[in-house]
């Protein structure tokens, strides 16, 4: 059986985050990843401190950070606290950079760059110095008195990072859309970076992150998604999408506005077509969705972690309801 999980971009204020995150632990999720792009939502870090409070036994996490906003000394520094301060219930999530980095004109990391940020944040989590590349002196989290252990994710969607994760994460966040041939294929190539040093997928924690819509209206559910499958159909994937859909992903492509990152309001959305919503979300009835987990769910993931999508001033409280609703009602496999 799948684990339940749910990303919440802090698009509300701390308060009402803190409340989902408690939702969240009341209905069994296993994880609650949180949305880090600091020009356009609330500040991560004081948003996971603040839904740390009052629960027990969720793991907290980021949907995900990246090591260029974040210097390597404040990201050990803020995952060895949140780590104490809730018992080790955490899961860094990071990537090359996305919107965090685009809305200032940066770019992403490579990716030796952030293979050497994930190995320099764990000898900081060792209690080890690393060097700083601009100064040259060397640093380290000097109030650990012990190794601090913390589980890093690498987010991935095209074939390298995918197999990069393969090779060196604890887990995988896995942007692809849920489809079988796209999953399947995901999951081949981290498979694949995983033997590289090792290992096998089963060595992994590997968490498909899926844009969610749960609306009796059918098509009220798949306009809510189409911002977020705007953002996963520009990348590069693991599989190929029908030729016929190349022309949509090219206008999505030239048009799309950082600044408006999974809004559901954005321009860029009424670009994507219906097929490819079917391809990269989860978007329909509850009988739809239902026939979604169930399919995916034999696919060899760990964890489906919804982003749950709602119109602005609306509550996530529903969807977020309604997914472990469905999940909990799914037969166990054999």
């Amino acid at each position: 059986m799948i684990s339940k999980g749910v990303g919440l971009f802090p698009t509300e204020p701390v308060g009402v985050i803190r409340d989902y995150t408690r939702l969240a632990e009341t209905l069994g999720y296993d994880n609650v990843w949180f949305g880090d792009s600091q020009n356009i939502w609330r500040e991560s870090s004081i948003t996971m401190g603040a839904s740390a409070v009052g629960t027990e036994r969720v793991v907290l996490g980021t949907g995900v950070t990246n090591a260029v906003t974040r210097h390597r000394s404040l990201l050990a520094s803020t995952w060895a606290t949140l780590a104490e301060y809730t018992g080790g219930r955490v899961a860094l999530g990071i990537g090359t950079g996305d919107s965090s980095l685009r809305t200032m004109g940066l770019s992403p990391l490579k990716l030796a760059q952030l293979e050497e940020a994930v190995d320099e944040l764990r000898r900081l989590f060792r209690g080890e110095s690393v060097r700083e590349p601009d100064s040259g002196a060397e640093f380290r989290l000097g109030y650990l008195r012990e190794p601090v252990h913390v589980p890093i994710y690498i987010a991935a969607s095209a074939p390298k990072i995918l197999e990069l994760a393969g090779r060196i994460a604890d887990g995988v966040i896995v942007l692809v859309g849920t489809a079988r041939e796209f999953v399947e294929a995901a999951l081949a190539t981290i498979e694949k970076g995983a033997r590289a040093s090792g290992r096998t997928l089963d060595d992994l924690h590997i968490v498909l992150w899926t844009p969610t819509a749960i609306a009796d209206d059918p098509v009220r559910a798949r306009d809510l998604t189409r911002a977020h499958v705007a953002r996963v159909c520009i990348r590069p994937l693991p599989a190929q999408v029908d030729p016929s859909l190349r022309a949509a992903i090219d206008r999505i492509r030239e048009t799309y506005d950082y600044y408006h990152h999974m809004d559901t309001e954005a321009g860029h959305a009424d670009l994507v077509p219906d097929e490819l919503v079917d391809l990269f979300a989860m978007a329909g009835t509850p009988d739809e969705c239902r026939a979604r987990v169930a399919d995916v769910a034999g696919l060899g993931i760990d964890q489906m972690s919804i982003v749950p999508f709602v119109r602005p001033g609306e509550s996530r409280t529903a969807t977020i309801r309604a997914f472990a609703e469905i999940v909990d009602g799914l037969e166990p496999r054999g």
